[in-house]
Formats: C-alpha cells, sequence, structure tokens
C-alpha cells in the first residue's frame, strides 16, 4: 500500500525510482495504482516529475 500523505508518498515514489524501478509508468504497473491519480496528488503538493523523480518546483 502506498503513503497517502503528500510528503512521504514524494519519499516513497522516489525511493522506488532510484532503487527498483525505471520510470514511473513501470513503477505504477508493477505496484497497480494509478499514475495519473498519484501524480495529480503531488503536483497538487507543488511536486513534478522530472528524469529521475518528481522534484519541487520553483516558484
Amino acid at each position: 500500500m502506498i503513503p497517502k500523505d503528500p510528503n512521504m508518498l514524494l519519499s516513497y515514489i522516489n525511493m522506488a525510482l532510484r532503487d527498483k524501478y525505471s520510470s514511473f509508468e513501470d513503477m505504477a504497473s508493477s505496484e497497480g495504482f494509478d499514475a495519473k491519480e498519484i501524480k495529480e496528488k503531488l503536483e497538487a503538493a507543488g511536486y513534478v516529475l522530472g528524469e529521475t523523480g518528481f522534484v519541487r518546483l520553483d516558484k
């Protein structure tokens, strides 16, 4: 189960991308979650998907 808190979710996703998966889409498929829903949740918290994981948007 993936975390619901945006900060914990960010950490979970980025660690898994660094250690286990080659892409966010591969991770979503393997873990069985909706990639669009997770992207929207993290974007609402101020993060975007970069080349190596989610990063903070500069303001």
